[in-house]
C-alpha cells in the first residue's frame, strides 16, 4: 500500500539519509560489531548532513525543520540496517533532544546544542536503574543539595551510548518524601569526577550500540546543570516518553519489512524439492501473514507520526503503536528465521541477527505489558 504521509521534501531527505548510510555505515558494520559502537566519525558525519539537529534552532547550529516526519525517516532508514543504528541515533535525535531543547535555559542550549548538533557531544539518557526497571517513579539515585551545587550518587543500567555518552540527562531524587513528585533531571558531563561507566554490556543483540552501567559517586554538579523546574522531573519525563514510543515505533516497524523484503526474495531463490520453497502453500501463507501485518502496522503507525508532527499525539496512541509494532516485529522476523531454515539460525545471515537485535524492542521504552497497563487505565480500568 502506498504511504501518503511524506511529500517530495521528505522523500530528498530519504535520499540524503540512504546515502550516508551506504557511504558512512554500510561499508563498515563489521568494525562496529566488533568495536561494540558506533565510530565518532560516523556521528561527526551525521552532524554534518544535518541529521542530529533536526529539532534544534539554528541559532544553536540545527536545522530547524519544524516537522517530525523527517526524524521519522532518519530512524527508518538506520533502521533498515539494524535496530542498533535507530536506536543509538534516536536517543540522541528523538530523546534526549527535547530535554536539552525545551527544559534549558538560553545559556545551557548554547553551551551544549551546538556540540549535539554537529556530533562532538553524543548524548545518553539516564532513567532505568538496576533495581527499578520500568518503574520510573521509584528511582534510587539521589541528588542533594550542598551550598549551591548538587550531589550526585547512585546509578543506571542498560544505558544506550552509555559507554561513549559526552553528556548524560539523568533523573535523580531530589526530595525523597515526595516519592514522584520529587525527582529532578540533571545533566552530567564526561570528565566530571565520580561519574564512572561499567564495562559494555554484553547483549543477546544489537552489538553495534554500545551499552553500559553508570555509576556516581559523590558527583559534585553546579545548579547549572540542572534542567526542567525542581522535583518536576517525572512529569518532564512522562510528557516526553511518548515521542520516545512513537520513535520505537518507527523503527520496529521498518526494521521488519526490511528483512522481510529480503526474505521474500530469499524464498523466491531457495530451492527445495526442484523448485523455489516461496511456491509451497505453507511458505506463500506464512509471508502473506507477515506481509499483511507490516502493512496494517505501517498504516497506524503513519497515522501516528502524522499526528505527532501535527503535535496531537496522545500518549495512549503511542503506547498502542509501541507494543503492537514491537510485537508484529517478533512474529515476522521469528517467521523470516522458520523460513531460512537452518541458515536462518547462523549469525550471518541477517535474519537470525534481526531476530536476536529485535528481541529487546518489547521491553525498551516501557514494556508492553506497561503499555497495555496505560490503555487500559485510559478505559478507565
Amino acid at each position: 500500500m502506498k504511504r501518503t504521509i511524506f511529500t517530495p521534501d521528505h522523500d530528498s531527505f530519504r535520499e540524503s539519509v540512504r546515502e550516508f548510510v551506504t557511504r558512512s555505515i554500510l561499508p563498515r558494520h563489521d568494525e562496529f560489531i566488533a568495536d561494540k559502537q558506533i565510530a565518532r566519525d560516523v556521528w561527526l558525519e551525521a552532524g554534518k548532513q544535518g541529521f542530529l539537529g533536526l529539532e534544534v534552532a539554528e541559532e544553536y547550529g540545527g536545522s530547524a525543520a519544524g516537522d517530525w516526519r523527517f526524524n521519522a525517516i532518519f530512524s527508518e532508514e538506520l533502521a533498515r540496517v539494524g535496530v542498533a543504528f535507530s536506536s543509538s541515533f534516536s536517543i540522541h535525535v528523538d530523546v534526549v533532544a527535547p530535554y536539552l531543547i525545551e527544559l534549558t535555559t538560553d545559556a545551557q542550549k548554547q553551551r551544549w546544542l551546538p556540540g549535539f548538533c554537529t556530533g562532538e557531544l553524543t548524548t545518553a539518557i539516564g532513567m532505568t536503574e538496576p533495581s527499578g526497571g520500568s518503574d520510573l517513579a521509584g528511582l534510587k539515585t539521589t541528588a542533594v543539595r550542598d551550598g549551591s551545587d548538587w550531589v550526585l550518587n547512585g546509578s543506571k543500567t542498560f544505558i544506550t551510548n552509555g559507554y561513549s555518552a559526552d553528556l548524560v540527562v539523568v533523573a535523580a531524587r531530589t526530595s525523597p518524601e515526595k516519592r514522584a513528585k520529587g525527582i529532578s533531571l540533571f545533566v552530567v558531563e564526561a570528565g566530571t569526577p565520580g561519574f564512572e561507566r561499567g564495562r559494555k554490556l554484553e547483549k543477546v543483540g544489537q552489538p553495534e550500540a554500545d551499552t553500559a552501567e553508570l555509576f556516581f559517586d559523590n558527583v559534585r554538579l553546579p545548579a547549572e546543570n540542572l534542567i526542567g523546574e525542581l522535583d518536576r522531573g517525572f512529569i518532564h519525563m512522562m510528557e516526553r516518553l511518548p515521542q520516545e514510543r512513537i520513535g520505537a515505533a518507527v523503527s520496529n516497524i521498518a526494521h521488519a519489512a526490511q528483512i522481510l523484503t529480503e526474505t521474500i526474495e530469499y524464498a523466491r531463490e531457495r530451492k527445495a524439492f526442484g523448485q523455489a520453497i516461496g511456491s509451497f502453500q505453507n511458505t506463500k501463507f506464512v509471508l502473506a501473514d507477515a506481509v499483511t501485518k507490516v502493512e496494517v502496522t505501517q498504516a497506524f503507525v503513519d497515522q501516528c507520526i502524522a499526528a505527532h508532527a501535527a503535535g496531537e499525539l496522545t500518549a495512549v496512541d503511542a503506547a498502542k503503536a509501541k507494543w503492537w509494532s514491537a510485537q508484529v516485529q517478533g512474529e515476522v522476523l521469528d517467521a523470516c528465521v522458520q523460513i531460512h531454515g537452518g541458515y536462518g539460525y547462523m549469525t550471518e545471515y541477517r535474519a537470525a541477527r534481526a531476530w536476536m537485535d529485535a528481541r529487546v524492542t518489547r521491553i525498551w521504552a516501557g514494556s508492553n505489558e506497561i503499555m497495555k497497563e496505560l490503555i487500559g487505565r485510559d478505559l478507565g480500568f
